[in-house]
């Protein structure tokens, strides 16, 4: 009876989609004020800057995911292209950061509703769209690739609509103060009214905001033609964050002073609200609500496939390696679902926990890693390849080979670097390192006993 294969289900939409259900999540909605907050109008050029990575992460990405599209692609590539250890290490740190964030996504669904519908608990709530989510990652691959379209539709249409309103406003067609032009941007202090160091240090946060766009490579193994998806989806890359990052962030600057955002509401709806649009604040408010529900389903189906593939180079239990009839790694999806349940009933009972709060600071961390894996292994996969002679082979190349490579790695050694430097963000590698060594240590030390083993039965025989 031949062993289930993975069900290449995924369609070219379906892949897009998915993408961008990674990136953009409450925590753009909610995160930005934060990060406005900190830098000020200036805090385009950190979008910008943590674009550029990002693109230059993603070719690596493709470049591999054509060459060998498989699921959970990016611990597959570390161990083959780097070393067996490293993957152990990169793909628990991996599984991980979900683990912890998906729940916090569902907490932050909960508490939204809470704010509309404050009769039910946002516990509730929170537990009816963590239902919500297992339901959808444990059927069909093409029912979760479904639903990740549409509900990323709904948050593409909402910062489109935002963009046309906001723009309306700038014009002065809408309100009645004018055309604003760059008068708001620019008042308060200028273009960089704190200085232009908080733009590095806001650019390392605004990296966690585009975590997820990795995620494409680990759904390579289930999309039906890799080769013509998965370059589209990275080229797309960089029109997305302009579109949904660059323009609505600039035009929300247009129209609200940067001295007024923070954490307590979205800024998009706190903009519109100031200028008496209730109604599409109101709106803006339930698309944070999907955007929390998209990013937890595509980082329940991440942190499942990396699970998957973690135990399909014995780096994991074996089980969690297998397929069900509809080719899914099931089992890693239950675990992942169980663990992510965990962290719910945990957080329910003791909301203001310090284990928690760590947890869910580690993803600038872990995902700095996931990133700096993918780039790695691309640079040893070329170099290997181009020693071999067969370069021409290549389906997809990434551009400007080694220096895009080179800038994708040293970018976020360098973001890693600013995290050592600065006080409230060291916190993240007190939690994010043992995440990282841990599982690595423990992989060594189970194959020294293998070895020993081994060693001990061939003396045996002889």
């Amino acid at each position: 009876m031949n062993e289930p294969t993975m069900n290449r289900s995924l369609k070219n939409r379906h892949l897009q989609m998915i993408s961008i259900g990674g990136i953009i999540g409450s925590c753009y909605f909610l995160g930005a004020g934060y990060a406005i907050e900190q830098a000020g109008p200036a805090i385009i050029l950190a979008y910008l800057l943590g674009g550029a990575i990002v693109l230059a992460v993603m070719m690596c990405l493709a470049e591999l995911a054509v060459a060998k599209p498989i699921s959970g692609s990016f611990v597959t590539y570390a161990k083959e292209n780097i070393s067996s250890t490293w993957a152990c290490g990169v793909g628990w740190a991996y599984w991980l950061n979900w683990m912890a964030y998906v729940p916090s996504e569902m907490i932050a669904a909960g508490i939204i509703m809470n704010n509309f519908v404050p009769a039910v608990s946002q516990m509730w709530w929170a537990i009816l769209f963590g239902l919500l989510v297992t339901v959808i990652n444990l059927f069909h691959v093409d029912n979760f690739g479904e639903s990740e379209f549409w509900l990323s539709i709904i948050k593409i249409s909402a910062l489109v609509a935002f963009c046309g309103v906001a723009g309306l406003i700038v014009l002065g067609l809408i309100g009645t103060q004018g055309y604003l032009g760059t008068s708001i941007l620019l008042s308060q202090g200028g273009f960089a009214p704190m200085g232009y160091w908080p733009i590095i240090l806001t650019m390392v946060i605004i990296l966690v905001n585009f975590q997820g766009t990795e995620i494409i490579g680990l759904a390579a193994g289930e999309c039906k033609n890799p080769e013509k998806s998965i370059p589209v989806a990275v080229r797309n890359v960089s029109w997305r964050v302009i579109a949904l990052y660059i323009i609505p962030i600039s035009l929300l600057l247009s129209i609200m002073p940067w001295d007024k955002a923070n954490l307590k509401e979205s800024v998009f709806a706190a903009a519109l609200a100031e200028y008496g649009l209730e109604g599409m604040a109101s709106f803006i408010a339930f698309v944070v609500l999907v955007a929390g529900i998209s990013c937890a389903n595509s980082g329940l189906y991440g942190g499942a496939r990396a699970l998957h593939a973690l135990a399909r180079m014995e780096m994991a239990p074996s089980f969690l390696g297998k397929l069900n009839k509809n080719g899914m790694p099931q089992n890693s999806i239950i675990v992942s679902v169980c663990a992510c349940w965990a962290v719910i009933v945990f957080y329910t009972f003791n909301p203001d926990s310090t284990m928690y709060t760590y947890l869910l600071s580690v993803s600038g961390f872990t995902g700095a890693m996931a990133w700096i894996s993918i780039c790695w292994s691309q640079y040893n996969f070329r170099r290997n390849i181009i020693a071999a002679g067969r370069e021409g082979e290549l389906k997809y190349k990434t551009p400007l080979f080694p220096y895009v490579t080179n800038f994708g790695i040293w970018s976020q050694v360098f973001c890693l670097a600013v995290m050592v430097l600065t006080p409230e963000l060291r916190e993240t590698l007190y939690a994010g390192v043992p995440m990282l060594v841990l599982p690595m240590l423990c992989y060594r030390w189970r194959k020294h006993k293998l070895m020993l083993r081994h060693a001990v039965a061939m003396a045996h025989k002889s």
